[in-house]
């Protein structure tokens, strides 16, 4: 490829060359056939806008608000694991990214930096992402030293009662890395794995127990707003609201969990109405365009979250873009994103925005939410 890349898939190329085979796969591999791992990408081909002409668009305000921060554009970081797999600076460099590019990061449980080092780097809007193990009291040490440390919202992910069966994983035999956050806490080696060390590590620590009655258990712990990710119907949205959640994510993890559940947008509109404004809707899953950031937020998400899903629904482009530029170049990929959320605005003439429903339709085959 010549020149700097100008697209999530250049980016994925570029890191495919470089990083070992069995991160790549990680990074790029979903659950199963991977069924989900591509609709999560196509359908949002199946969704076409209706630009309106003669709108004045010589300026163009991205900024908007999510739980009160104000972020430069409706783009936020997901929680992914393991960024030192990529680079050295790890989720130190994606905090940096975030700051960059004034927007909230959402820092992974399974991170390779800890929850200190990341808060000492910059002054990002930092989220942190939960994920419940049996031991209790190390997930209460983790929320509270979050919150200790300046981060503004929980994120607790709920479709994880186990790792999904990721093939790739399972064939090149991966091995997690050292997981700076549970030192003194938790021992994250696993003996008599023939198979995925993460998978075998996830199976003997999380807690296939956790249901709705334990988010009790987590406001016991915390002062912070609790978002949830991983909702896929507008029966579990209303639950959550129901139960007091101060945010959703729609999200199937980036397909790595169970494939052929819907694409995330499939279900996106579902979800919003069952919602009915009472608490905030996010996006997670197959964004590669800006015009998919379009599609999101006229099914009324409040905001996106890229991550594992920007190339075949799971390439990330910040891990992969430090992995061939330096660190302080972090935040280029989420530049890209967001001009080409400001070029499709000037090119099409464009959406009003705030965006609506009006500004897009669906082919008839793509109607998950009738």
């Amino acid at each position: 490829m010549e020149g700097e890349p100008v697209n999530v898939s250049e980016f994925q190329e570029l890191a495919r060359q470089a990083l070992p085979k069995m991160y790549y796969d990680y990074y790029t591999g979903g659950a199963e056939d991977q069924y989900t791992l591509k609709e999560n990408v196509e359908a949002f081909h199946r969704i076409m806008l209706r630009p309106r002409v003669l709108v004045d668009v010589s300026r163009i305000d991205l900024s908007t608000t999510v739980l009160g921060y104000r972020v430069s554009a409706p783009i936020m970081i997901a929680p992914t694991a393991m960024h030192k797999l990529a680079h050295p600076e790890g989720e130190v460099a994606t905090a940096r990214a975030a700051a960059a590019c004034n927007t909230i990061m959402v820092l992974s449980f399974m991170s390779t930096c800890t929850v200190e080092e990341v808060a000492s780097s910059c002054n990002a809007i930092r989220f942190f992402q939960l994920y419940v193990y049996k031991r209790r009291d190390v997930c209460a040490q983790l929320v509270q030293r979050a919150e200790r440390n300046g981060y503004r919202g929980i994120v607790l992910t709920v479709d994880t009662p186990r790792l999904g069966r990721r093939e790739a994983d399972i064939k090149n035999k991966m091995v997690a890395p050292q997981l700076k956050n549970f030192e003194g806490l938790l021992s994250t080696e696993v003996e008599d794995d023939e198979g995925s060390n993460l998978e075998a590590f996830a199976k003997e620590t999380f807690d296939d127990a956790l249901s709705w009655r334990d988010l009790g258990w987590l406001r016991s712990i915390t002062s912070l707003p609790i978002l949830i990710k991983g909702v896929l119907t507008h029966e579990d949205a209303i639950r959550a609201v129901e139960v007091g959640v101060d945010g959703i994510i729609v999200s199937n993890h980036g397909a790595r969990q169970l494939d052929y559940t819907p694409a995330t947008i499939s279900v996106l509109e579902e979800i919003v109405h069952a919602v009915g404004g009472k608490v905030p809707v996010l996006f997670d899953g197959g964004v590669r365009r800006g015009t998919d950031i379009f599609k999101a937020l006229a099914l009324g998400a409040q905001a996106v979250l890229v991550s594992s899903s920007l190339h075949i629904c799971s390439s990330n482009i910040r891990i992969f873009s430090w992995n061939c530029f330096s660190s302080a170049n972090g935040g280029f990929p989420l530049a890209i994103l967001k001009g080409w959320v400001v070029f499709d605005h000037h090119a099409l003439m464009q959406l009003p925005w705030p965006f609506c429903c009006h500004f897009i339709f669906l082919e008839p085959t793509d109607n998950w939410f009738s």
